[in-house]
């Protein structure tokens, strides 16, 4: 049982973060850190009054749509989707399952690992 558990979390540590990027980039404009800007936003409401409301959630929608699909900044979203919060969620690993980048420092083997 220990066995499956263990098998169950590395697929999940490896599929979780390709999933949601892949959901947020086909049925949203968002990538991972222009939703996670724009959550953090909206929770800075600071009135009840509609029409307040209703403007800062148009610049939040803005500042979080600059490093979202077609923002200004969106290779500085897509980097920190990435490299920071994928990189959070696979505690510390890339992609592969290494801490640093692969750039092949030659006599250091097992570093990237």
């Amino acid at each position: 049982m220990e066995w499956a558990k263990q098998k169950y979390n590395e697929q999940y540590e490896n599929w979780m973060p390709w999933i949601e990027d892949t959901f947020l980039k086909y049925f949203t404009k968002d990538n991972k850190a222009s939703y996670a800007t724009k959550e953090q936003l909206d929770k800075a409401k600071v009135t009840g009054v509609d029409q307040v409301d209703t403007l800062q959630d148009g610049v939040h929608g803005l500042a979080a749509g600059q490093v979202g699909q077609g923002g200004i900044l969106q290779p500085v979203g897509d980097l920190v989707s990435k490299e920071g919060l994928n990189r959070t969620e696979r505690q510390g690993k890339d992609d592969n399952g290494g801490y640093l980048p692969n750039v092949g420092v030659p006599g250091i083997p097992g570093l990237s690992k």
